[in-house]
């Protein structure tokens, strides 16, 4: 089964996350987190700390990631694994794989400006849920 992440990024203020939008498949032209691919021999936090520099530039320095849920996909034989974390510097993201940008975290989620088919929108619940119970 293919695994795959995607890795939620709040920044120092709490009041925004981090966005990219796709420019490939799929989800073309759409909203989403950054992420992508585990490699063979990765483990799941090593594929998301790996994707989440190539993607913004942030490293474990910058945030520390939780594993925060997992998505099964029986027929598409794909597991996504979704990561958080809370920046603790002022570093701003850069990449060219993906415009990055910072959205409120106000927004509608699950609208479908965004990937997933409404997905996104229920994992920012979650992030909402853990920052409670922390």
């Amino acid at each position: 089964m293919e695994a795959v992440n995607l890795i939620i990024v709040v920044d120092q203020t709490r009041e925004n996350v981090l966005m990219c939008k796709r420019r490939k498949d799929p989800y073309k032209g759409l909203y989403n987190f950054v992420g992508g691919k585990r490699e063979k021999g990765e483990t799941p936090l090593m594929a998301a700390y790996r994707e989440l520099y190539e993607e913004s530039g942030f490293t474990s320095d910058d945030l520390s990631l939780i594993h925060l849920m997992n998505f099964t996909y029986l027929v598409d034989e794909c597991v996504v694994e979704v990561f958080l974390g809370f920046l603790q510097t002022d570093k701003q993201p850069y990449g060219d794989e993906n415009e990055l940008l910072w959205m409120k975290r106000s927004e509608n989620f699950f609208d479908d400006r965004f990937a997933g088919e409404g997905n996104i929108g229920h994992m920012m619940k979650h992030v909402e849920f853990y920052e409670k119970k922390k």
